[in-house]
């Protein structure tokens, strides 16, 4: 039997200013972040080819995946079957996850967040035994694993990835994680107003993500002195298993927080409507 979500208004302002609080912390700059970005500008001198070549194709890559899905696009079977085990219902599907209340959605997107961060734990410690050069294997992954993490907390909140425009909401989530204090600003203001059913919204924002190759070389930038440190061979097992779950953790925490705030807006619209309409 479907648990269906019967949220009062103010129990959705009381979790939407949650979100705000969260939105507002994450406005300031960490004084060294403005530093992380040093090394990687300075080390591109003297980085071989093949580190740039892999990570040429990993920008690609990820704007084939903004265009049509590309390798990144997942299933949502795996997610339907941990909300399935979660209410005990069988024929799960988007509908259905959209109507649940946001506890359950909260909890299926957290379990996923500790098996990604696992994952990514697991990746950086087997690329730091080599330094440098599986450093090459490293960046590529990081990003796949940050646009999946990205895609499952997405239908974990009843969006469908498949959808070009939650694909350029996804993008949007991993550029904010990477970005500075104006760059954060700026996308949330972004963000703000985007709706799938809002075609002008979804135009504009369209517009803004067609640089996603800059977007992609400033989330590489971002990994500064954070890779810095796993370049170091040997010594780079614990630091890139420290530094991936770290990763993995801000954009999935990112996600979490940007696609919860979105369904409420949502259900207190519904709110709203149902209201007037009881009022006449």
């Amino acid at each position: 039997m479907q648990e269906v979500s019967n949220e009062t208004k103010d129990m959705l302002q009381q979790e939407l200013e949650v979100i705000r609080k969260w939105e507002e912390d994450q406005k300031g700059l960490w004084f060294w972040e403005k530093l992380g970005r040093l090394p990687f500008k300075i080390l591109d001198r003297f980085t071989p080819q093949v580190v740039h070549n892999k990570i040429g194709q990993a920008l690609d890559q990820l704007g084939s995946y903004l265009q049509g899905g590309g390798q990144y696009l997942i299933s949502e079977k795996e997610i339907y079957n941990r909300f399935s085990k979660k209410t005990g219902e069988e024929n799960v599907d988007q509908e259905y996850i959209t109507n649940l209340p946001l506890r359950v959605m909260d909890e299926v997107s957290g379990d996923l967040t500790v098996s990604r961060k696992r994952i990514a734990m697991t990746q950086g410690a087997t690329t730091g035994i080599g330094g440098l050069f599986t450093l090459t294997i490293d960046i590529p992954f990081i990003l796949g694993i940050s646009l999946k993490t990205l895609q499952e907390i997405a239908i974990s909140y009843g969006y469908d990835p498949n959808d070009k425009n939650e694909r350029i909401f996804i993008v949007k989530c991993l550029q904010f994680t990477s970005s500075d204090i104006v760059g954060k600003q700026a996308i949330l203001e972004e963000l703000s107003s985007f709706s799938t059913s809002d075609k002008k919204s979804s135009d504009q924002t369209i517009s803004q993500i067609q640089g996603w190759r800059e977007v992609m070389i400033s989330y590489r930038d971002n990994f500064g002195w954070k890779k810095l440190f796993q370049m170091i061979p040997i010594a780079g097992m614990v630091f890139g298993s420290i530094i991936n779950r770290g990763m993995v953790n801000d954009i999935a925490e990112t996600g979490r927080m940007l696609y919860k705030k979105r369904r409420i807006e949502e259900r207190l619209a519904l709110l709203d409507k149902e209201q007037i309409r009881e009022g006449h």
